[in-house]
Protein backbone atom coordinates (compact mmCIF):
# COMPACT_ATOMS: atom_id res chain seq x y z
CA UNK A 1 0.00 0.00 0.00
CA UNK A 2 1.26 3.36 -0.92
CA UNK A 3 0.86 5.63 2.39
CA UNK A 4 2.57 8.65 0.52
CA UNK A 5 -0.80 8.54 -2.16
CA UNK A 6 -2.52 11.88 -2.53
CA UNK A 7 -6.09 11.32 -2.19
CA UNK A 8 -8.97 13.60 -3.38
CA UNK A 9 -11.87 13.33 -1.68
CA UNK A 10 -14.98 14.65 -3.97
CA UNK A 11 -18.14 14.49 -1.91
CA UNK A 12 -20.50 17.88 -1.23
CA UNK A 13 -22.52 16.51 1.80
CA UNK A 14 -19.96 18.10 4.38
CA UNK A 15 -20.20 15.22 7.00
CA UNK A 16 -19.61 12.64 4.39
CA UNK A 17 -17.14 13.96 3.30
CA UNK A 18 -15.47 14.31 6.44
CA UNK A 19 -16.24 10.58 7.20
CA UNK A 20 -14.21 9.65 4.63
CA UNK A 21 -11.52 11.84 5.31
CA UNK A 22 -11.65 10.44 8.90
CA UNK A 23 -11.25 6.93 7.51
CA UNK A 24 -8.51 7.29 4.77
CA UNK A 25 -6.49 8.78 8.39
CA UNK A 26 -7.32 5.86 10.26
CA UNK A 27 -5.38 3.41 7.22
CA UNK A 28 -2.51 6.00 7.69
CA UNK A 29 -3.58 7.72 4.41
CA UNK A 30 -2.54 11.31 5.35
CA UNK A 31 -2.13 13.67 1.83
CA UNK A 32 -5.79 14.11 1.95
CA UNK A 33 -7.72 17.02 0.00
CA UNK A 34 -10.94 17.87 -0.26
CA UNK A 35 -13.49 19.31 -2.82
CA UNK A 36 -17.25 19.89 -2.16
CA UNK A 37 -18.66 20.81 -5.95
CA UNK A 38 -16.97 20.14 -9.51
CA UNK A 39 -15.55 22.96 -10.42
CA UNK A 40 -13.51 23.31 -6.80
CA UNK A 41 -12.66 19.35 -8.02
CA UNK A 42 -10.84 20.17 -11.06
CA UNK A 43 -8.84 22.90 -9.70
CA UNK A 44 -7.35 20.90 -7.08
CA UNK A 45 -6.90 17.89 -9.40
CA UNK A 46 -4.84 20.03 -11.87
CA UNK A 47 -3.42 21.52 -8.80
CA UNK A 48 -2.38 18.93 -6.50
CA UNK A 49 -2.56 15.93 -9.59
CA UNK A 50 -3.60 13.38 -6.90
CA UNK A 51 -2.82 9.56 -7.46
CA UNK A 52 -6.66 8.79 -6.10
CA UNK A 53 -10.02 10.53 -6.16
CA UNK A 54 -13.13 9.74 -4.46
CA UNK A 55 -15.71 10.64 -6.72
CA UNK A 56 -19.50 11.26 -5.55
CA UNK A 57 -21.70 11.41 -9.20
CA UNK A 58 -24.09 13.96 -7.72
CA UNK A 59 -21.88 16.95 -6.65
CA UNK A 60 -22.74 20.38 -7.98
CA UNK A 61 -21.07 22.79 -10.58
CA UNK A 62 -19.30 19.73 -13.07
CA UNK A 63 -21.45 16.16 -12.18
CA UNK A 64 -18.90 13.29 -11.59
CA UNK A 65 -19.35 11.54 -15.13
CA UNK A 66 -18.38 14.63 -16.75
CA UNK A 67 -15.11 15.64 -14.36
CA UNK A 68 -14.26 11.82 -14.66
CA UNK A 69 -14.46 12.74 -18.63
CA UNK A 70 -12.51 15.56 -18.34
CA UNK A 71 -9.66 14.06 -15.95
CA UNK A 72 -8.90 10.92 -18.34
CA UNK A 73 -9.43 13.10 -21.61
CA UNK A 74 -6.05 15.15 -20.53
CA UNK A 75 -2.98 13.27 -21.56
CA UNK A 76 -1.51 15.17 -17.57
CA UNK A 77 -4.26 13.83 -15.61
CA UNK A 78 -5.37 10.32 -17.13
CA UNK A 79 -3.07 8.51 -14.45
CA UNK A 80 -5.21 9.81 -11.93
CA UNK A 81 -7.50 6.76 -10.76
CA UNK A 82 -10.89 7.50 -10.16
CA UNK A 83 -13.40 5.45 -7.64
CA UNK A 84 -16.94 6.60 -8.06
CA UNK A 85 -18.74 6.87 -4.95
CA UNK A 86 -22.61 6.95 -5.27
CA UNK A 87 -25.96 6.23 -4.18
CA UNK A 88 -26.55 5.44 -7.54
CA UNK A 89 -27.04 1.73 -8.13
CA UNK A 90 -28.82 1.06 -11.83
CA UNK A 91 -27.22 -0.64 -14.37
CA UNK A 92 -26.47 1.73 -16.90
CA UNK A 93 -25.74 4.07 -14.34
CA UNK A 94 -23.09 2.09 -13.05
CA UNK A 95 -21.75 1.02 -16.55
CA UNK A 96 -21.59 4.47 -17.68
CA UNK A 97 -19.41 5.73 -14.54
CA UNK A 98 -17.50 2.57 -15.97
CA UNK A 99 -17.33 3.76 -19.34
CA UNK A 100 -15.79 7.46 -17.90
CA UNK A 101 -12.85 5.95 -16.93
CA UNK A 102 -13.90 4.74 -13.34
CA UNK A 103 -12.11 1.67 -11.81
CA UNK A 104 -14.09 1.07 -9.12
CA UNK A 105 -17.53 1.71 -7.82
CA UNK A 106 -18.58 2.06 -4.02
CA UNK A 107 -22.47 2.43 -3.40
CA UNK A 108 -23.90 4.18 -0.24
CA UNK A 109 -24.23 3.50 2.11
CA UNK A 110 -21.12 1.78 2.62
CA UNK A 111 -18.88 0.28 4.73
CA UNK A 112 -15.83 1.89 6.14
CA UNK A 113 -13.55 -0.87 6.54
CA UNK A 114 -14.56 -2.14 2.44
CA UNK A 115 -14.00 1.48 1.21
CA UNK A 116 -10.72 1.71 2.88
CA UNK A 117 -9.82 -1.98 1.76
CA UNK A 118 -10.34 -1.12 -1.94
CA UNK A 119 -8.40 1.97 -1.61
CA UNK A 120 -5.62 -0.06 -0.11
CA UNK A 121 -6.18 -2.25 -2.98
CA UNK A 122 -5.98 0.41 -6.00
CA UNK A 123 -3.16 2.34 -4.73
CA UNK A 124 -1.36 -1.11 -3.88
CA UNK A 125 -1.59 -1.63 -7.66
CA UNK A 126 0.30 2.17 -8.51
CA UNK A 127 3.60 0.62 -10.46
CA UNK A 128 6.23 2.59 -12.25
CA UNK A 129 6.98 1.58 -15.98
CA UNK A 130 4.53 -1.79 -15.52
CA UNK A 131 4.08 -3.33 -18.89
CA UNK A 132 3.03 -6.27 -19.78
CA UNK A 133 3.51 -7.69 -23.48
CA UNK A 134 1.49 -10.78 -25.02
CA UNK A 135 2.31 -12.33 -27.99
CA UNK A 136 2.26 -8.22 -30.29
CA UNK A 137 0.07 -6.80 -27.76
CA UNK A 138 1.69 -4.64 -25.34
CA UNK A 139 -0.09 -3.28 -22.00
CA UNK A 140 1.19 0.18 -20.56
CA UNK A 141 -0.39 0.04 -16.98
CA UNK A 142 1.38 3.22 -16.17
CA UNK A 143 -0.16 5.71 -18.80
CA UNK A 144 -3.46 2.66 -19.15
CA UNK A 145 -2.53 2.55 -23.28
CA UNK A 146 -2.91 -0.65 -24.96
CA UNK A 147 -0.86 -1.06 -27.98
CA UNK A 148 -1.53 -3.81 -30.73
CA UNK A 149 1.13 -4.18 -33.43
CA UNK A 150 2.34 -1.18 -32.23
CA UNK A 151 -0.66 0.77 -32.53
CA UNK A 152 -2.33 2.99 -29.91
CA UNK A 153 -6.13 0.86 -29.65
CA UNK A 154 -8.86 2.44 -27.96
CA UNK A 155 -10.44 1.00 -24.97
CA UNK A 156 -13.34 1.29 -22.37
CA UNK A 157 -12.39 1.10 -18.61
CA UNK A 158 -14.09 -1.87 -18.33
CA UNK A 159 -12.22 -3.61 -21.54
CA UNK A 160 -9.38 -2.48 -20.50
CA UNK A 161 -9.61 -4.06 -17.41
CA UNK A 162 -10.87 -7.16 -18.63
CA UNK A 163 -7.70 -7.52 -20.64
CA UNK A 164 -5.80 -6.78 -18.00
CA UNK A 165 -6.66 -9.32 -15.69
CA UNK A 166 -6.13 -11.99 -18.50
CA UNK A 167 -2.42 -10.72 -18.99
CA UNK A 168 -1.86 -11.02 -15.86
CA UNK A 169 -2.47 -14.37 -15.92
CA UNK A 170 -2.62 -16.10 -18.62
CA UNK A 171 -4.07 -19.74 -18.85
CA UNK A 172 -6.41 -19.06 -16.17
CA UNK A 173 -9.95 -19.94 -16.67
CA UNK A 174 -12.12 -16.84 -15.11
CA UNK A 175 -16.26 -17.36 -14.69
CA UNK A 176 -18.31 -14.02 -15.80
CA UNK A 177 -18.69 -13.36 -11.76
CA UNK A 178 -15.41 -13.55 -10.89
CA UNK A 179 -14.57 -11.28 -13.76
CA UNK A 180 -17.23 -9.25 -12.69
CA UNK A 181 -15.72 -9.65 -8.89
CA UNK A 182 -12.61 -7.92 -9.86
CA UNK A 183 -14.38 -5.24 -11.74
CA UNK A 184 -16.31 -4.00 -9.03
CA UNK A 185 -15.16 -4.92 -5.59
CA UNK A 186 -17.17 -6.88 -2.74
CA UNK A 187 -20.05 -4.83 -2.00
CA UNK A 188 -21.72 -5.80 -5.31
CA UNK A 189 -23.87 -3.95 -7.24
CA UNK A 190 -26.84 -4.80 -10.34
CA UNK A 191 -24.51 -5.27 -13.38
CA UNK A 192 -25.59 -8.69 -15.35
CA UNK A 193 -23.29 -11.47 -16.12
CA UNK A 194 -24.60 -10.39 -19.33
CA UNK A 195 -22.26 -7.26 -19.61
CA UNK A 196 -19.30 -9.22 -19.19
CA UNK A 197 -20.09 -11.06 -22.36
CA UNK A 198 -20.29 -7.61 -24.58
CA UNK A 199 -17.11 -6.19 -23.13
CA UNK A 200 -15.58 -9.41 -24.35
CA UNK A 201 -17.13 -9.04 -27.55
CA UNK A 202 -16.29 -5.72 -27.65
CA UNK A 203 -12.64 -6.63 -26.83
CA UNK A 204 -12.17 -9.41 -29.34
CA UNK A 205 -13.50 -6.76 -32.10
CA UNK A 206 -10.53 -4.70 -31.26
CA UNK A 207 -7.69 -6.95 -31.08
CA UNK A 208 -8.53 -7.61 -34.63
CA UNK A 209 -6.27 -10.71 -35.38
CA UNK A 210 -5.61 -11.51 -32.11
CA UNK A 211 -9.25 -12.12 -30.96
CA UNK A 212 -9.12 -15.63 -30.59
CA UNK A 213 -6.11 -15.89 -27.79
CA UNK A 214 -9.57 -14.77 -25.71
CA UNK A 215 -10.73 -18.38 -25.58
CA UNK A 216 -14.48 -19.03 -24.24
CA UNK A 217 -14.73 -22.26 -22.37
CA UNK A 218 -18.11 -23.52 -22.44
CA UNK A 219 -19.97 -24.06 -19.04
CA UNK A 220 -17.09 -21.97 -17.40
CA UNK A 221 -15.72 -18.49 -18.88
CA UNK A 222 -13.02 -17.17 -20.35
CA UNK A 223 -9.41 -17.45 -20.58
CA UNK A 224 -6.59 -16.19 -22.17
CA UNK A 225 -4.70 -18.86 -24.36
CA UNK A 226 -1.18 -19.50 -22.38
CA UNK A 227 1.46 -19.46 -24.94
Amino acid sequence: MNKDAKILIVEDEQHINRLIELVLISGGYYKIYKAFNGKDALEKVKKEKPDLVLLDIMIPEIDGYSLAKIIKNDDNLNHIQIIMLTAKKMEKDILKGFETGAIDYISKPFSNKILLARVNAHLGNIKINNKKIYKNIELDDERKLVFVDGKDISLTNFEYRILQIFMENPGIVFSRSKLLSYLRGDDGFNVSERAVDVQILNLRKKLGEYSSYIETIRAAGYKLKEI
